[in-house]
């Protein structure tokens, strides 16, 4: 998984950290976790993202290159 495409996804569509963890239900400080690489993401968090931004998990993960 790429952190800074979680970043990057985020930022286009103008949401803070703090905006996407209420969506994700997740505690804030996660989203801050997950885009710098320190800690990873679960597969019901990865769905979650996949889901809200629209993008296939291959593509999350950098499986495959669309």
């Amino acid at each position: 998984m790429s952190r800074t495409l979680l970043k990057e996804l985020r930022e286009e569509k103008g949401l803070t950290q703090m905006e996407l963890a209420k969506i994700l239900e997740v505690a804030n400080k996660s989203i801050s976790n997950w885009e710098t690489g320190s800690r990873e993401m679960d597969i019901k968090t990865i769905n979650k993202i996949c889901d809200f931004f629209n993008v296939s998990a291959d593509y999350f993960l950098k499986r495959k290159d669309y």
